[in-house]
């Protein structure tokens, strides 16, 4: 959430940041508004308490004394209605405040190139060759698993309806090959390995940033207060919910596997077939802790994280630096990680690393001390992916087809599948 004396002193920027991004800039002038009336408030409340307080001293002496103080009583009753009524206007006020503060994004970075959608996303590197055009062109990873008999959408479908898919034999065993792949290499260079439940209570999600402003994209258990993930993102990052860490201790790197469930709200017609937009997923998810001064160099290395298990693969790729029509809600900057599809003729998202700042942590508690003495700071949050498992396992079958109908299984996954080398019908 959003600090109000951030925007009280730099009112211009969150009006620009939120004009930029299609929302109304006028949602500052009326915070500002309110946050003028409230102080008043206060202000008139503590003088009237500060009153109080004086004239009870008073008739305390006078009562002593056995002066009459009746009419005094009843004046300091009068008082304190209207002290209790100025509390009231401003609890209310607060609720009111803090539910627009809450559904604002974290402003962008000045990095963050203008552009209302990702067509405007700029790209920063390329790695690998892509083919453009081919003939003919390479089969798309749902006719491949199919024809492979590794991938059965018909019977998922049957099973729990659309977006959702069922892999047996060698792709089932990829997919698990490829997220034990990944959580090796990021465990190698630093990364603790963190296994956390799947379900999460609405603190956790408003801590970092899914609630309430994201509702419909989630599935919620029925008479629970328990939320499905749809991210590892979300109980990682509250490990230290509500915490003040010790400077010596960040950064902090995590890498977390987890099923992911999403609804797709507004997705209609998106990539409707196969395994890219689909209600639920695996993935590998980087989540850092760090300092202020050190979090943008945090997320360039954690871009390269992500890109080197994509190397590992010899998947051809791209990163993007996210336009501020893509930016999303929490992330102050992004880079996006991109896989080439042969079949499709296109860059795919398969990894986006954001910088949250301390938009997270001011939502979540995460703070931390940089001596025994010191005030708590708050800290800054990143999280990525590393990398979506299924969007992973379309890269190696579009990537790695063959003109027989075969798979190669890239060299470092062939010690997860048993030293098999390729991927056939029935083999």
């Amino acid at each position: 959430m959003l600090d109000i004396k951030q925007i009280r002193h730099q009112p211009d920027l969150f009006r620009k940041d939120l004009a930029q991004r299609g929302g109304d800039p006028s949602l500052i002038d009326r915070i500002l508004e309110m946050d003028v009336k409230r102080r008043d408030w206060i202000t008139r409340a503590d003088d009237l308490k500060q009153q109080r307080n004086q004239v009870s001293r008073e008739l305390g002496q006078k009562k002593k004394a056995g002066e009459d103080i009746s009419d005094a009583s009843a004046q300091m009753r009068l008082v304190g209605e209207q002290i209790d009524l100025l509390d009231q206007q401003r609890e209310q006020l607060e609720k009111e405040q803090v539910g627009i503060l809450e559904c604002l994004p974290n402003p962008a970075h000045e990095d963050v190139p203008p552009g209302a959608d990702d067509s405007a996303n700029v790209e920063v590197r390329r790695w690998g060759a892509v083919e453009s055009k081919p003939e003919p062109l390479p089969k798309a990873h749902w006719d491949i698993g199919e024809e492979l008999d590794i991938l059965d959408l018909k019977r998922a479908a049957k099973i729990s309806g659309s977006r959702f898919w069922v892999l047996k034999g060698a792709g089932a065993r990829l997919e698990r090959a490829l997220a034990t792949y990944f959580l090796d290499v990021h465990t190698a260079h630093g990364y603790t390995e963190i296994m956390a439940p799947s379900l999460v209570l609405a603190q956790s999600l408003y801590g970092t940033g899914q609630l309430p402003r994201f509702e419909e994209d989630l599935f919620r258990c029925q008479d629970s207060q328990l939320y499905l993930i749809p991210t590892s993102e979300v109980p990682i990052t509250n490990l230290h919910a509500q915490e003040i860490l010790e400077f010596d201790q960040l950064p902090l790197h995590y890498a977390g596997y987890s099923p992911c469930y999403r609804s797709e709200a507004g997705a209609a017609g998106r990539d409707s077939r196969g395994l890219i937009r689909v209600h639920q997923f695996h993935k590998v998810e980087l989540v850092k802790f760090c300092t202020p001064e050190t979090s943008f160099a945090e997320l360039e290395s954690m871009v390269l994280d992500a890109e080197r298990v994509l190397q590992g693969l010899e998947i051809p790729y791209r990163v993007v630096k996210v336009c501020l029509g893509d930016l999303g809600f929490t992330g102050a900057l992004k880079y996006d990680v991109e896989f080439w599809s042969p079949a499709q003729q296109r860059f795919i998202e398969i990894s986006s690393c954001s910088n949250c700042t301390d938009f997270q942590a001011r939502r979540a508690g995460i703070r931390f001390r940089r001596n025994p003495k010191a005030s708590p700071e708050f800290c800054h949050t990143l999280n990525g992916s590393g990398l979506a498992v299924g969007r992973t396992l379309v890269a190696v079958l579009e990537n790695y087809q063959n003109a027989d109908g075969s798979v190669r299984i890239p060299t470092v996954l062939q010690p997860y599948m048993g030293g098999a080398q390729e991927l056939r019908k029935g083999g």
